[in-house]
């Protein structure tokens, strides 16, 4: 019987439900070429077991994993990485420049989360993050080329969700896995096979005039797919990376109706701005799901995207149009 939690592509690409919230919301995706094999996000340590079932029914051994690539450093996409990698013999973890001391030294992403979420909801959705060693920590640039078994996985400086984020484009399969930056788009949404997304403003490096350079970068490679750590592989790039533009005008809108508020009346003004936003935007794809499953699946979006237009509208000018 098929597992439900495991979705098959071509190009021997693959992904499993990382179980972070609820299904369908953050995917483990692994790229294999023959029995050699990279990981691109990992999710939090309580999604590791999913990471062993991925492997196990593709037949790929832990030792013939050669990279644990986090696309960046926020916990639902690199909180395991440590658990993960200490059962993975071979693999260096792949981590963009300025998430790398991050990842030998947690504390600073903990403390960081627990501002965020709290600290039980710290402990409960994270658990423990584990220090990676230094010499196992490979840090990658803008361009870099890593080969799987002869396949080549080029990573792309993009910015914009945050500071230490890339996407990394594969060119045998002509797909591009974005993490964050490409947004956020859940099958539970989508309508006659067709995707919307969302972008991802999370606190606390969002910065929307680098997040449109990003998307323009990523639709410049005319990638055939993007996958997605919210929700795995869709289609329909160009149209998508459309949505995206006129949605982050959108949150930039949105803070101009709450200029001159603070505290919880402007967080207010934009978290009920941005559910509009959502709201109508789902609408506009014909989406039939009642009003309250949409809420319920964009809750956690709308109150952390909100967190993020709050400090990016309390960041000095100059830090952004920074990089």
């Amino acid at each position: 019987m098929a597992d439900p939690e495991i979705l098959d592509f071509d190009h021997g690409i693959s992904a499993v439900d990382a179980r972070f919230k609820r299904p369908g919301m953050a995917a483990i995706h692994l790229i294999a070429e023959g029995q050699r094999a990279a990981l691109v996000d990992i999710g939090t340590n309580y999604s590791v077991p999913q990471a062993e079932k991925l492997l196990k029914h593709r037949g790929i051994a832990p030792e013939n994993i050669a990279y644990l690539i986090v696309t960046h450093v926020h916990l639902d996409h690199a909180g395991g990485a440590g658990a993960m990698l200490a059962r993975l013999p071979q693999a260096q973890l792949v981590v963009h420049p300025r998430g790398a001391r991050h990842m030998a030294d947690p504390s600073q992403l903990v403390a960081g989360a627990t501002a965020v979420y709290g600290e039980t909801e710290m402990r409960a959705s994270y658990g423990e993050l584990i220090p990676i060693p230094q010499e196992r920590i490979l840090q990658t640039h803008d361009g870099l080329t890593l080969d799987i078994g002869g396949r080549s996985l080029v990573f792309l400086d993009t910015l914009g969700h945050c500071r230490h984020h890339h996407c990394i484009y594969d060119e045998r399969s002509g797909g591009i896995f974005t993490g964050d930056n490409f947004g956020i788009s859940y099958r539970q949404l989508d309508v006659a096979g067709r995707p919307c997304v969302i972008p991802a403003t999370a606190p606390v490096q969002f910065d929307p005039e680098a997040y449109h350079r990003s998307v323009d970068r990523i639709l410049a490679l005319r990638p055939r797919w993007a996958f997605m750590t919210h929700f795995s592989r869709v289609g329909e790039l160009q149209r998508l990376g459309q949505d995206l533009h006129r949605l982050l005008d959108g949150h930039v809108a949105v803070a101009k109706t709450a200029q001159g508020t603070s505290g919880t009346e402007r967080h207010g003004i934009i978290t009920t701005g941005l559910r509009k936003l959502f709201l109508d935007y789902v609408r506009q794809r014909s989406c039939t799901l009642p009003e309250a499953e949409i809420d319920a699946l964009f809750a956690l979006d709308v109150e952390v995207n909100a967190q993020g237009v709050e400090v990016w509208m309390d960041r000095p000018p100059k830090m952004e149009r920074g990089s």
